[in-house]
């Protein structure tokens, strides 16, 4: 019989980012005595990332050292770092060291960085070293082969001393193959910012992690007044989860619509409501989170487009207070259509969920997430991960969604949100002389239904089935 062995954490120390969202995707932070590549366009973040990095990491013991050659003027770099919260002046000069590279390196090219390196390690002993920006090294240069002799001696350097080292620059994807630092590096972490619309999206991906797992693919940032906020892609759970299955049923609170559903729907699943503009979705909805905090169910209700104040009106036509529901379990969401962010937005929503404590979940409506999502597929990975995380938490979801909008691609929508959803409800508008709306059950899974098309009454107090 063979027992694997576990290896001690100690032995392997990681370099915290100062943000624990970052250290999550990194599985830790940076490997200790690593050498490490933060690339990316100008104004993408990198110098901020670096910064709060070093901030974190800094201690009595051994100082940090910052060094700057030929991009922005020390100065400028001193300035700007002190607008956000984690910078400390009692710092600077002590546990923190700025040096400017840049008159020695114009003088002297690129073969002046290693020696001084080499005398600042021997004099200071730093326990990290930052070079921003690395990448205009390369345009001192007058040969490859001198830029690779220096990187090379550069490496022998940084791996003969109990450093870790952050190189910065304006690197792209193209450069990977072109230049030799890349190859020498331990982690290769890449920030990018995509314009969309009137506003940009920020992504934080890792390239490279050398002996350590990370989490792959793009995950969203914003820049604040706190540094970098990172929002973690979210994932499925890797293997199928041990939990109980929660064989009781969730009222929709819907006269009616119940019993079409045999008693309502099976909790911890997942129903998408479908309907045109104005039959009645939000509605619906809103009966059913106000149906869960009646019966003790702690109840989020995320919205797009009805503000907190028309909100508030709908449910007093029910007859409920707002004060009174939230105090008694609902939650409200609103966030502008116009701002949202999909990634900030679905993980604060498993944030949320994570919590244990929510019994429902409403969202109103998906089709406004897909309006504003960059990348398509990604939106529906995310959606799917996290209806695989209602189901693990055992949390009840409605999710509407607003059909006839081919033009937008909203009927490729429509399908892949049926195919992730337990139960469909579809509602439709008729009628020549006065609307008529009907509603069905389009799909229950592991469960009967009524198939029959019946009548949808939407009244001042609500939403009944004919």
């Amino acid at each position: 019989m063979t027992t694997s062995v576990v290896p001690d954490p100690s032995l392997f120390p990681r370099i915290s980012t100062g943000n624990e969202q970052a250290d999550e995707v990194l599985c830790g932070g940076f490997p200790a005595n690593s050498i490490n590549i933060i690339m990316g366009q100008p104004g993408t973040g990198k110098t901020i990332f670096a910064e709060q990095l070093l901030f974190e990491n800094a201690s009595a013991d051994r100082p940090i050292l910052y060094v700057t050659t030929l991009s922005e003027p020390l100065s400028k770099v001193v300035s700007y770092v002190q607008r956000f919260s984690f910078f400390d002046a009692d710092k600077l000069g002590t546990e923190i060291q700025y040096e400017d590279l840049g008159a020695e390196l114009a003088r002297d090219g690129p073969a002046a960085l290693v020696p001084h390196l080499r005398e600042t390690i021997q004099t200071i002993s730093p326990k990290i070293i930052v070079i921003d920006s690395f990448r205009a090294i390369h345009d001192l240069s007058d040969s490859v082969p001198e830029m690779r002799r220096m990187i090379s001696n550069l490496a022998g350097l940084l791996s003969s001393y109990d450093v870790t080292a952050f190189l910065l620059g304006e690197y792209t994807t193209a450069d990977i193959q072109r230049y030799p630092e890349f190859a020498v590096s331990d982690a290769i972490i890449e920030l990018a910012r995509q314009p969309l619309g009137t506003r940009d999206e920020r992504f934080l991906r890792v390239i490279k992690l050398r002996g350590s797992g990370y989490r792959e693919g793009q995950h969203a940032f914003r820049i604040t007044g706190n540094g970098i906020d990172l929002f973690p892609r979210l994932v499925a759970p890797r293997v199928a989860p041990d939990y109980q299955v929660r064989l009781d049923r969730s009222s929709t609170g819907v006269p009616g619509l119940d019993e079409m559903l045999e008693g309502g729907i099976w909790s911890g699943t997942t129903t998408l409501l479908v309907g045109p503009t104005g039959s009645g979705k939000t509605t619906i909805a809103l009966r059913f989170a106000l149906e869960g905090i009646s019966r003790g169910e702690p109840t989020l209700y995320v919205n797009f487009q009805e503000n907190p104040a028309q909100l508030a009106r709908a449910m007093s036509n029910f007859g409920t207070d707002v004060e009174h529901a939230t105090s008694s379990g609902l939650e409200l969401l609103y966030v502008s259509p116009v701002e949202l962010q999909i990634d900030s937005f679905v993980v604060e929503l498993f944030q949320r969920i994570k919590t244990g404590s929510l019994r429902r979940v409403v969202i109103d409506a998906v089709g406004d997430l897909a309006a504003a999502a960059s990348d398509v597929p990604r939106l529906h990975d995310y959606l799917y991960s996290l209806v695989q995380h209602f189901a693990v938490c055992g949390v009840t979801s409605l999710l509407t969604f607003e059909s006839g909008l081919s033009s937008t691609g909203g009927d490729m929508h429509e399908q892949r949100f049926s195919y992730m959803s337990d139960n469909v409800i579809q509602i439709a508008l008729g009628g020549e002389e006065r609307t008529r709306r009907t509603i069905r059950i389009i799909k229950t899974r592991n469960s009967g239904h009524d198939p029959v098309v019946r009548e949808l009454v939407i009244g001042a107090t609500g939403a009944r089935v004919s």
